[in-house]
């Protein structure tokens, strides 16, 4: 009889992979499994032949990858990791019952902690612990089990999904609103981005007609939050989301000089939201499973009252 099993490479061939393509480097690998450079090349040449798959080509001291070791690299990173929460689930018991979930801050603070109360019926036995980054944790290094982040679906190696589109509103204080009659007035004043990195703004612009027209100035925020009290401070235009962009409204405090309405037709793919994220082996953990179901049925668009 055949015996058509797949034949594993070995542990030490697969670390010594792992640190040489996360380094681009056998040295530097070398240094961090505190082995020889040479014992690297021979586990790397070992995976080599065991895969019959050429992994590297060697330049000299460099080596660079192929596209199978593109291809091989995120699946061993994933088994690694996968490995590392499997040991720390089994033989750390205070982790037994302990979720870390990391949240966007604004999720944290309009959405999630008004309905704390809700998990705590679905959950009582179990140890929350919640922190907040605006950026995306790295989950092995950070101890993270799941997180709540802003963007636009970005998360290709992680198990994302959709909790709630975060629709913004072009917002500016009265005196600045006075003036703006058509989406080109946009352009004569301080545009505000509510994070170091994105591609709001153009968007928006590219959207409302004027993609190819240069912008006089703008200013970008870490945060939301910064970005929203910036733009009650007359600092420039913002792109406040909905739900602060009404209550500002109301209060009398900011304007929507083009209209409530004027980005409601953006391209799906243009309007971020916030996103369920986490490695898919973290939800053969029944209590992060139970976490991210209860995440998941709640209706995020519902304001609590």
């Amino acid at each position: 009889m055949t015996n058509n099993r797949l034949r594993l490479p070995p542990l030490n061939a697969l670390k010594a992979f792992h640190a040489a393509v996360r380094h681009d480097s056998i040295r530097a690998a070398a240094d961090e499994l505190l082995v020889t450079p040479q014992a690297v090349s021979q586990q790397l040449k070992l995976l080599e032949d065991t895969l019959q798959v050429e992994l590297f080509t060697r330049k000299g001291r460099a080596i660079e990858k192929t596209e199978a070791a593109i291809v091989l690299a995120r699946f061993v990173d994933a088994g690694f990791e996968e490995l590392a929460e499997g040991v720390r689930r089994v033989t750390k018991r205070k982790y037994k019952n302990r979720i870390t979930l990391n949240v966007s801050p604004y999720f944290a603070t309009r959405y999630l902690l008004p309905r704390i109360n809700h998990f705590r019926e679905n959950m009582p036995d179990s140890d929350l612990r919640m922190t907040t980054m605006v950026d995306t944790p790295d989950f092995a290094r950070d101890d993270i089990d799941l997180a709540v982040q802003w963007g636009y679906n970005e998360w290709k190696s992680l198990d994302a999904v959709l909790l709630l589109k975060d629709h913004k509103v072009i917002t500016c204080t009265p005196e600045i609103g006075a003036k703006i009659k058509t989406p080109r007035d946009l352009l004569n004043f301080t545009l505000l981005h509510p994070l170091l990195q994105n591609s709001m703004w153009s968007d928006a612009l590219a959207f409302l007609g004027l993609g190819d027209q240069a912008i006089s100035s703008e200013i970008a925020f870490h945060d939301a939050a910064t970005m929203r009290r910036a733009t009650l401070s007359s600092m420039g235009i913002g792109l406040v989301s909905r739900m602060d962009a009404l209550n500002d409204i109301r209060a009398g405090d900011l304007v929507a000089p083009l209209g409530l309405d004027v980005l409601n037709d953006l391209p799906p793919d243009n309007v971020p939201g916030f996103y369920l994220v986490l490695p898919r082996g973290h939800r053969r953990v029944g209590s992060i499973s139970k976490l991210c179901d209860w995440i998941t049925s709640e209706n995020w668009a519902e304001v609590p009252t």
